[in-house]
């Protein structure tokens, strides 16, 4: 029995030259657990919105062709009813949290639905999705992946055959991601759910998922079990979509010919363990580093301690007696699980939060003693969301404020080398909201750089990108080395932060656990035990093989691993 049936789908959005879907017709079994991928705007989120029937009743447009869920017709049915046969969780997932507490939120659903037994309902929910005992807790006493978890109960809780989670692990550190998984896999495994991740973490795929649907520009290439789907590594770069860093690795060696032509690839570090066998660790020796010369200290964190007020109970301690040096000159990479206090530090940098005791230091001066314009000179913040930072209707408005309103010389020339930098100057009468998430992260990073500040932060600048934009974003931070200085990136992104960062710093519980070299922070198996990080796939697969092995990048683990 099939779960959803389409066929000859195509739908325009209104004022649209080219349709976004284009002839799909297409299966999808009842009880699997399908990611759907491909490249940005290619159709992924438009095709999911049909299935919940958002498109067209909610979204209008051209609409032709049909779709059943759960043996609905979309068209025949609304989106009330249609809720109860898909529930959908969003990327923007904290907009679909709308009540105080934990069990008021994930239970509002069958209020409004009049369920009677709906405080069951919501109980229920909460105990799926592993928020059991959290039941009287203010939502925002949760973590980032705990809130994530609360609007899934909200869309279980109406008892739906298909769930449908747009990028369910874009915000998350590894094991509130892997938490989220579990989940999933209990939902599809125990209570038979039909579950949909348009997702680009093809590690994950390769874990959870037993199918992978691809769209290519607004047409279903293909449905294939995922062994079979992550072996066409061609196919999917050319989407834009990169397979396991196992599996790319094997690929590379195979068209090197140090691995059998023709055999399946890995998917998995287990699969690799096999797949590597014959081959043997020869380290490479690194060029020595260059012994940096003592700079001058850029920030620097002096006994302090901060603490939020709680509505409910004490207030939450995020650091006491934190102590903290950042020095001109250094990439640095915070790390740690959601809630370690990484954003929080980067705001008491810029002045946005004071702690309640200690001293922030900015080049050796208090900030509490410094001008917020001459602080924002010295020191910027790129938030997490980049729409938070365009507060006028261009990106060429955007950019050029704060230089307009401080009487920068020659901004206009400025504003102009920017856009061409940042490779938008065909974009800079748009919108920045309306932009994609690849265009939006250029356009925030422009903002950020306009007033050339000697330090810039950047919290969490390749969340919600596919892989093919997150490395463009990689790229453009090396390009900006001539303006940065000092540059402190707050990220869940350990491939990010092996390709890019000098030191690495460890937060755990608002302490400062681990602080140095990415071979001192990732050989700690305590310390991802402990912080709940993970290093880049390829780094475990090196040391499966040989524990010696400190491989972060798919050329490093093809230059030392070799045919014995």
């Amino acid at each position: 029995m099939n779960a959803v049936e389409i066929d000859g789908l195509t739908y325009t959005y209104p004022g649209a030259a080219q349709p976004t879907l284009n002839n799909i017709s297409l299966r999808i079994e009842k009880g699997d657990f399908l990611a759907v991928v491909g490249n940005n705007g290619c159709g992924k989120s438009t095709l999911c919105k049909v299935l919940n029937g958002l498109i067209p009743h909610f979204i209008t447009g051209d609409f032709r062709g049909e779709a059943r869920v759960a043996g609905v017709n979309t068209l025949e049915s609304d989106v009330g009813a249609l809720a109860r046969k898909v529930g959908y969780v969003y990327q923007d997932f904290e907009n679909q949290i709308v009540r105080p507490t934990v069990l008021d939120d994930a239970s509002y659903a069958c209020l409004n639905y009049a369920f009677s037994d709906y405080l069951e309902r919501g109980k229920t929910a909460l105990r799926q999705c592993g928020l059991e005992g959290r039941e009287e807790e203010y939502i925002w006493q949760l973590s980032g992946g705990q809130t994530h978890l609360l609007a899934l109960a909200g869309a279980v809780s109406l008892s739906p055959d298909i769930l449908i989670l747009d990028e369910p692990i874009a915000q998350l550190d590894p094991m509130h991601a892997d938490r989220i998984y579990q989940v999933l896999r209990d939902l599809n495994e125990k209570q038979g759910k039909t579950i949909i991740v348009i997702e680009h973490h093809t590690e994950y795929i390769a874990d959870y998922c037993r199918h992978v649907l691809l769209l290519r520009d607004g047409s279903v290439q293909w449905l294939l079990p995922t062994d079979q789907a992550l072996q066409r590594v061609e196919e999917l770069e050319a989407c834009s979509i990169f397979p396991p860093q196992v599996t790319q690795a094997a690929h590379r060696l195979q068209k090197a010919g140090r691995l059998p032509a023709g055999a399946a690839l890995p998917t998995t570090v287990a699969q690799g363990r096999d797949a590597f066998a014959s081959l043997r660790y020869r380290p490479v020796s690194a060029p020595p580093s260059a012994a940096r010369p003592a700079e001058q200290l850029a920030v620097s964190f002096r006994d302090v301690s901060l603490s939020y007020r709680s509505v409910k109970g004490e207030p939450r301690t995020v650091f006491d007696g934190l102590n903290l040096d950042i020095r001109h000159g250094e990439k640095v990479a915070l790390i740690g699980s959601n809630g370690a206090g990484k954003s929080t530090l980067m705001k008491m940098m810029v002045g946005l939060l004071r702690p309640q005791s200690g001293t922030v230091s900015l080049f050796d001066q208090p900030i509490g003693e410094k001008k917020a314009e001459d602080l924002s000179r010295q020191i910027s913040l790129v938030y997490q969301n980049p729409e938070e930072m365009f507060i006028k209707d261009s990106i060429r408005g955007d950019i050029s404020y704060a230089m307009q309103v401080r009487g920068v010389p020659d901004w206009q020339r400025r504003t102009d080398a920017l856009l061409e930098r940042f490779h938008l100057t065909g974009l800079q009468d748009r919108d920045g909201r309306l932009m994609s998430g690849g265009q939006m992260r250029r356009a925030s990073l422009a903002i950020g750089v306009a007033l050339e500040p000697g330090i810039l932060l950047l919290d969490e600048p390749t969340a919600n990108l596919d892989i093919a934009t997150r490395r463009e974003i990689t790229s453009v931070l090396e390009d900006m080395k001539d303006i940065i200085q000092t540059a402190v990136i707050a990220t869940h992104d350990m491939q990010l932060v092996c390709q890019w960062a000098e030191r690495i710093i460890v937060l755990c519980g608002g302490r400062v656990v681990a602080d140095g070299s990415r071979d001192e922070i990732f050989s700690r198996q305590d310390l991802a035990e402990l912080v709940g990080i993970r290093p880049p796939e390829i780094f475990s697969m090196a040391r499966a093989l040989a524990p010696a092995a400190l491989c972060y990048t798919i050329d490093e683990f093809s230059d030392c691993f070799q045919e014995a």
